[in-house]
C-alpha cells in the first residue's frame, strides 16, 4: 500500500532542485519521521516553487501548525500541520493530505498555475 500511495515516489525526489525555466525552480524536501498525531503519515515534507531571486512563492508543507478560520473554533478542533502557502505572504491554510501521490498531483498543478498566471503578466 505504501508504494501506491506515492511514498517511494516523495522520498526518491528527497533534496530535488528542478528547473522550472526563467529562473524559477522548485525545491523538494521529504523524509520519514515517526508518525504523530501531527504527521500521522510519518513523512515531513516542503514542496516549494520560488522565483528567481530566491523567496518561495508557493508551498506546501507541514513543518508547523496553521492557525484555522474562526469559522472553526470549537472545543477539541485538531491544529492542520499539512498545509500550502498560496504566495509569498500567505501563512498558509489547511491542506487535507491524502497520501503522497495526491500531495505531489495537487502541487504540480498548482505550480503549473500559477507559472501560467506569471507568464501572462
Amino acid at each position: 500500500m505504501l508504494q501506491e500511495s506515492g511514498i517511494d515516489t516523495l522520498l526518491e525526489l528527497d533534496q530535488q532542485i528542478l528547473d522550472q525555466g526563467n529562473g524559477y525552480w522548485i525545491k523538494i524536501e521529504a523524509r520519514r519521521v515517526t508518525p504523530t498525531k501531527e504527521i500521522p503519515h510519518g513523512i515531513r515534507y516542503s514542496l516549494t516553487l520560488h522565483e528567481p531571486y530566491g523567496k518561495r512563492i508557493l508551498g506546501y508543507d507541514n513543518a508547523h501548525a496553521v492557525k484555522l478560520p474562526k469559522k472553526f473554533k470549537f472545543a477539541g478542533q485538531r491544529l492542520a500541520y499539512d498545509h500550502k502557502h498560496r504566495n509569498i505572504c500567505d501563512q498558509g491554510v489547511p491542506y487535507e493530505f491524502q497520501n503522497a501521490y495526491q500531495l505531489l498531483m495537487d502541487f504540480f498543478a498548482e505550480v503549473d498555475r500559477v507559472l501560467e498566471e506569471i507568464r501572462k503578466l
